[in-house]
């Protein structure tokens, strides 16, 4: 029952993925309806049911917008690996707080920057006038959208139904 399933909502709108028990739990408990099918099916002692790919809910659900995870991976993303105090490109990238946290910066997408071992050993525990230092562009919160959210589960054949819920078409 290893799988992933496609959650719409009322409105054919894309709101998550959960997992194949949990979307037969939906779809039993009246709750959802099955939309599209995977290709293979579970086996019970009594009975074979088809496992569903995409499921839309019976009902709307409002939700808040989705946000991306504040990682290191995401704020280099973000940064486009770029150190953000003098604009050299690496892979080896460390995070800076603009404003230390020792001085009451937050651990947060506006307080946080790619910086290359150099700027953030020259920066220290300082700020960006005491240090002498300019960011390349202001940090900011990026927005999620539904190429980020979904199209890692693209890869998996599978999830190919899953294109024209997500308005993406086909290859």
């Amino acid at each position: 029952m290893d799988g992933v399933v496609l959650v719409l909502n009322q409105n054919y709108e894309p709101l998550n993925v959960c997992n194949i028990p949990r979307a037969f739990r939906l779809v039993f408990g009246l709750k959802a309806e099955v939309i599209e099918y995977d290709h293979h099916e579970v086996r019970t002692v009594t009975a074979v049911y088809r496992a569903p790919s995409v499921i839309r809910l019976q009902h709307q659900i409002r939700r808040p917008r989705p946000r991306v995870k504040l990682t290191r991976r995401e704020i280099l993303a973000r940064d486009r690996y770029t150190c953000q105090y003098c604009g050299r490109q690496a892979h080896d990238l460390t995070l800076d707080h603009i404003v230390p946290r020792h001085r009451g910066g937050g651990h947060t997408w506006e307080n946080l920057v790619a910086a290359c071992k150099g700027c953030n050993h020259r920066k220290g525990g300082k700020t960006l006038d005491e240090a002498r230092l300019r960011l390349v562009r202001p940090p900011f919160e990026p927005r999620s959208d539904i190429y980020s959210l979904f199209t890692p589960y693209l890869s998996d054949d599978r999830n190919e139904a899953w294109r024209t819920y997500l308005f993406l078409g086909r290859n």
